[in-house]
């Protein structure tokens, strides 16, 4: 643990570094730059909101506002989970030649896509704004256990993906499949709790985190409804448990990486 903080101590800047500089990259040949990191989920809602209202008829309060924020979060931590696969393969030049604990270039794809999350979440508070949600104040301070707990998930999870990933090139693969599954199964765009029969809702809920952190990210800001705390406390924990894994796995063969790739 005392390893840990003092690498993150030590290499942060890097991660800020090299979290600009991505960001930049992406939008540096591009007519519409930054702006198509308010279009693409933007334009995303408005497909998955016409799919639901008008292919599936079905209807739901702040349906569009309902979407975005299923959006914003799954984008989060589905892209980072598919970024990690092939992070050390990918950042090989680097790896090969200076030391950074390897874990620090999940950080950098985690602000990267965090901060792509934030701007869709500001959109999202400009809907609020636009539909006159009626939100309680109180209620709000749950958002903080909500982001913390899918970040350390994302952490930990990814951890795991980027040393296996090392050893199995057919893991990337394998992962796009799972988390195609895993998206249909998170109510990204649907009520998991008006769709679903209840037994298999409650089973959702249980063990699909995602599905678990989007209601209850809904229930807060929509709906001024408590989020289920027991539940984010024990996601948090198993956060914590694969990210200590994770990062003691990394420190443990990160040196047999180069060898590999």
């Amino acid at each position: 643990m005392t390893k840990f903080i003092n690498d993150i101590k030590k290499y942060y800047k890097y991660t800020i570094y090299s979290a600009k500089s991505e960001l930049k990259s992406e939008v540096a040949n591009s007519h519409l730059s930054w702006l198509w990191w308010i279009l693409d989920p933007l334009l995303f809602m408005l497909v998955y909101t016409f799919v639901y209202t008008v292919v599936f008829s079905k209807q739901l309060q702040y349906v569009a506002v309902f979407v975005f924020i299923g959006l914003s979060l799954w984008s989060f931590f589905e892209k980072t989970l598919k970024n990690s696969v092939k992070l050390v393969t990918s950042n090989s030049s680097i790896v090969s030649k200076v030391y950074i604990p390897k874990y620090m270039l999940i950080f950098v794809k985690m602000g990267v896509n965090g901060f792509k999350m934030f701007i869709s979440f500001a959109l999202v508070i400009l809907l609020m704004g636009y539909y006159r949600v009626p939100v309680n104040p109180l209620l709000l301070i749950y958002v903080i256990p909500i982001f913390i707990t899918l970040f350390l998930l994302t952490f930990g999870f990814s951890t795991l993906l980027l040393h296996f990933g090392v050893f199995v090139e057919d893991l990337s693969n394998v992962i796009n499949v799972a988390l195609k599954m895993v998206f249909y199964f998170s109510g990204v765009f649907y009520s998991i709790q008006t769709n679903l029969p209840e037994n298999i809702s409650k089973l959702v809920m249980t063990y699909n985190p995602l599905a678990l952190l989007m209601m209850d990210m809904r229930n807060v800001l929509l709906y001024s409804t408590t989020p289920h705390i027991k539940l984010i406390l024990i996601w948090f924990l198993v956060g914590l448990v694969l990210s200590i894994l994770g990062v003691r796995t990394i420190y443990k063969y990160e040196n047999s990486y180069i060898k590999v790739i």
